[in-house]
């Protein structure tokens, strides 16, 4: 049989072993020579049925394909989450790309409140790319879900790859084949032909776009990041760590010994300091619970899986245990928990407000200077 590979991720299509990547069965080859498009199972169910199936890849082959995009001269578009840049940046990233030009996007933008300016993100981006040794040649912030600055995107790839090929890069759930097939849609106007959905890792092999100077978009699969909150809960869950629309703010006037529970994913104590309104950015269904801190461990443990939720019931064995990192904050601050959302701070200059917030093991907690 000659060689075929998967539209949606890029797979080479067999028919032996279910198991593998690229498994399709022969009666599905034959229509898709009628129809010209030949999906593996994997990629057919995950766009018909929403259904993911596992496959084995391993960290090797994603490494060996970084080092692949370090030995070209190409442009990298490293694309991570707004929400989640802890979560969604590639460890190393600057050794693998080997001097090339990196333009860092900013995906889904149309999640933050109206009220975030885009110039306090995409300082906060650059910042943040800088701690972690990247010196980014420009940062965009788009929506790949709404088609937001799609155009603008393209116009800037165009300037800065200078003729040269595009490798456009990211960790698993950042929408990363979203965004390229906006990118096709506008250049080309065709539908969606990359497998998109909220699991993590759903591009296996590299996929070619061609340009009309006979250089390429080199779409990439998603790096794993084993710190990911998405990598703990269920397809059921994932809606809570992958918003969809925009979150809606929610402020809590707390006392000093109080908690707040982010259902059983995050957990946020007010110390010591005046009483204050905390203001919360998360997904729009969580269900966010109000508690005394005296007594917060023991009626995490009594709840967690039931009214504290998610993780739900099924998911509560393989759930990290919560760590604590504490945080002393005289001025407006966020507080983020990786991959969730954040909580704003008021702060007050004349008197330390302490705060501990608590996320799976493994799941970063970082403050910066509030985005709004």
């Amino acid at each position: 049989m000659e060689e075929l590979f998967c539209i949606g991720c890029g797979a080479q299509i067999q028919t032996e072993d279910k198991e593998k990547a690229g498994f399709t069965p022969a009666s599905s080859i034959k229509k898709a020579e009628e129809t010209g498009e030949l999906y593996c199972q994997r990629c057919f169910r995950l766009r018909h049925y929403n259904e993911i199936v596992d496959v084995h890849i391993t960290d090797d082959e994603f490494l060996k394909l970084l080092y692949e995009v370090g030995d070209s001269d190409a442009l990298v578009v490293n694309v991570v989450d707004i929400f989640d840049f802890n979560g969604s940046i590639i460890p190393g990233l600057s050794r693998f790309v080997s001097g090339n030009d990196v333009l860092l996007v900013g995906n889904k933008k149309d999640i933050l409140p109206k009220s975030v300016k885009d110039g306090k993100v995409t300082q906060w981006l650059t910042e943040r790319a800088h701690e972690e040794g990247m010196r980014p040649v420009d940062v965009m912030l788009t929506s790949a879900q709404n088609h937001h600055a799609i155009k603008e995107l393209i116009q800037r790839i165009e300037a800065l790859r200078k003729g040269r090929d595009v490798y456009v890069v990211g960790v698993t759930n950042v929408g990363k084949s979203t965004l390229i097939n906006a990118i096709i849609k506008e250049i080309t106007g065709d539908k969606d032909v990359i497998t998109t959905s909220r699991f993590p890792g759903t591009t296996l092999d590299k996929i070619e776009i061609p340009l009309d100077d006979g250089s390429y978009i080199f779409d990439t699969p998603g790096i794993i990041h084993r710190h990911q909150m998405a990598h703990y809960l269920s397809a059921k869950d994932l809606k809570y760590v992958s918003p969809k629309k925009e979150i809606k703010p929610k402020t809590y006037q707390l006392n000093a010994g109080q908690t707040l529970f982010l259902g059983g994913l995050g957990r946020f104590d007010f110390i010591d300091g005046d009483k204050q309104g905390f203001t919360a950015f998360f997904d729009n269904n969580l269900k966010l619970h109000r508690t005394k801190l005296d007594g917060a461990d023991a009626f995490y443990d009594k709840h967690v899986g039931s009214l504290l939720m998610p993780p739900g019931p099924k998911e509560l064995a393989d759930f990290p245990k919560l760590v604590r990192h504490e945080f002393t904050i005289k001025d407006k601050t966020d507080v983020v928990f990786s991959g969730l959302g954040w909580i704003r701070v008021q702060g007050k200059t004349d008197q330390p407000t302490i705060v501990a917030a608590w996320a799976p093991e493994g799941v970063g907690v970082v403050v910066r200077k509030a985005i709004i």
